[in-house]
């Protein structure tokens, strides 16, 4: 294995050489007016990429960690929640909150697809008394390849009161997500995907009508506590440690993302599903999500046969030092995941499906030799031409 990894997972991402050169500071006094100046700086650029004047707060932690921190300061024990799921990420917002003591009704949906809104719709409308107090749903399910309309669900919800708490954890910077003007009340996501740095912070945005849901809230909490946070950050301070050097990071990230727009990042992202999914078409291969609603996080590719998904993964590894997802429970072998999410150029793709294209011939799946990256190469070509 020769060179850098080609790291093409829905995370962590690959991270560009300013931003590692940003990290590689010394420390500084997280009580201190230096770090007071960070934090309100890239508390503003996250807001930004959320698309929010709402409050945010940054945890040092996983995105996972952040999903539970909006649970135990939205939800009470005992609180009805509707939990929408498409993957395994729908699942594990479900179980947090169940874990905290909410009832939880979880509506599932074929893995691959998006949620239905009328469905969603219908469940609110039948609940009268108003006791669903959250609606909780991921954006981009990075298990399936697929994303729902977060726009469409919030317009389905019509009056209902119930808040509606959003994991964009993969899909924020990737896809289009405006938390205001769709009217999400929670908005969580994290630092190892769009953000291009590395993992161990979570960003969690919410509404003033949650803020007042949570000065009612019941739920034990006590390093995530909203409340605490905003405390601190009246200070310019995080109520507890702050991973400094990944601050540090996200800062120069915000930076190069402020420069690109995040127009042109949101497009330059539905390029690459665009060119891998044609290319993979070409290919024969089948995909796990359909157009209407596949990631422009990642592509998930079910393996020829059915089967074999791992050893594809294998080879790519071994011969090439390219880093592919796997599928996950039932999914495992059955299809692999091509991430081109964050920092990753037109050419690492094109390069992965020349490596996937050997590979696969190896493997003894007929296929023509070059027909996807010729595909890659004609749609690269379209779009230079047209910009």
């Amino acid at each position: 294995m020769i060179g850098q990894q080609y790291l093409l997972l829905p995370g962590p991402t690959p991270i560009p050489d300013r931003v590692l050169r940003a990290m590689n500071r010394p420390m500084i006094n997280h009580r201190g007016p230096e770090f007071r100046d960070i934090l309100n700086e890239v508390s503003r650029g996250v807001k930004a990429i959320y698309g929010t004047e709402h409050r945010l707060l940054i945890y040092p932690s996983s995105g996972t960690g952040v999903l539970e921190a909006a649970v135990v300061n939205f939800i009470s024990p005992g609180d009805k929640v509707l939990a929408v799921s498409i993957g395994v990420f729908g699942d594990r917002f479900a179980n947090i909150a169940k874990n905290f003591g909410a009832q939880v009704e979880k509506i599932g949906f074929k893995w691959g697809e998006a949620a239905d809104p009328n469905l969603i719709q219908d469940i609110l409308q039948k609940d009268k008394d108003k006791q669903i107090k959250a609606v909780l749903i991921t954006h981009n399910e990075t298990s399936t390849g697929a994303y729902n309309d977060i726009e469409a669900v919030k317009k389905a919800m019509l009056d209902h009161p119930a808040l509606l708490m959003v994991d964009c954890v993969s899909g924020l910077g990737a896809l289009e997500f405006k938390m205001d003007d769709w009217g999400v009340d929670v908005a969580l996501s994290g630092s190892q995907k769009a953000f291009m740095i590395p993992p161990g912070l979570g960003f969690m945005a919410f509404s003033d009508r949650a803020l007042e849901i949570h000065r009612n809230n019941t739920n034990h909490r006590y390093y995530w506590d909203v409340t605490s946070g905003l405390n601190y950050l009246e200070k310019g301070q995080t109520a507890f440690t702050p991973a400094i050097s990944l601050f540090y990071g996200l800062q120069e990230a915000l930076v190069m993302m402020a420069e690109e727009g995040l127009h042109n990042i949101i497009n330059r992202h539905r390029n690459y599903r665009d060119m891998v999914r044609q290319a993979l078409g070409e290919l024969g291969l089948e995909l796990l999500a359909a157009d209407q609603h596949a990631s422009t996080a990642l592509t998930a590719v079910l393996a020829p046969g059915g089967s074999g998904a791992n050893k594809i993964r294998s080879k790519m590894l071994n011969r090439y030092n390219i880093a592919l997802a796997g599928g996950q429970l039932e999914l495992d072998d059955v299809m692999f995941r091509i991430g081109h999410l964050g920092y990753v150029r037109e050419l690492d793709l094109v390069a992965v499906i020349a490596a996937l294209e050997i590979t696969l011939l190896e493997s003894g799946f007929k296929i023509e030799l070059g027909a996807g990256v010729n595909k890659a190469q004609q749609y690269i070509l379209a779009l230079n031409t047209k910009n």
